[in-house]
């Protein structure tokens, strides 16, 4: 009996390959940009994003690593670079003295607004200034299916347009 590899079709692949190769290109993109802009990586701009959006600017780190998709080590390390450019500081949780808590400085959340201009301008040139409205509705539907399935609990908190007015 001959074993046969189960394969995709003309469809499936060049959509798998589309996929694969943006989540390849666009963070190199992004780094590229945030580095050259603002002397940070995407992955800290995330972070201080989510400090931002954060009740008191404040999260533990086992918070912020879930919801960055992060693991603690590369966490640490990402937050001690931001605590030196005095971005973020760090406390004990004052209720789990094994807990960290992380949190956004004034200076961390005017770098991430600095920076914010310059990054959206890559994501529109990037990507959304390259599809129409209608592909852009598209994308967003094709794409927040496949998040809540690899994203059960909604770490990454998805919004959709019309659930933010």
């Amino acid at each position: 009996m001959t074993f046969t590899p189960p394969r995709m079709d003309a469809t499936e692949s060049r959509a798998w390959l589309a996929l694969i190769a943006t989540c390849e290109l666009l963070p190199a993109a992004l780094d590229a940009e945030l580095q050259a802009d603002a002397g940070m990586t995407h992955f800290e701009f995330q972070l201080l994003g989510r400090l931002n959006l954060a009740s008191r600017h404040t999260l533990q780190m086992k918070e912020l690593a879930v919801a960055t998709n992060s693991s603690l080590p590369r966490l640490s390390k990402a937050i001690k670079r931001l605590e030196h450019r005095g971005w973020v500081s760090r406390t004990p949780h004052p209720e789990d003295r094994r807990a960290t808590n992380a949190t956004l400085t004034q200076d961390g959340r005017r770098a991430m607004i600095l920076a914010t201009p310059g990054h959206l301008e890559t994501v529109r040139a990037g990507v959304l200034e390259k599809l129409s409205p209608a592909q852009m509705e598209q994308l967003a539907d094709a794409l927040e299916p496949i998040v809540a399935g690899l994203d059960p609990k909604d770490h990454f908190r998805l919004t959709r347009a019309e659930d933010a007015d």
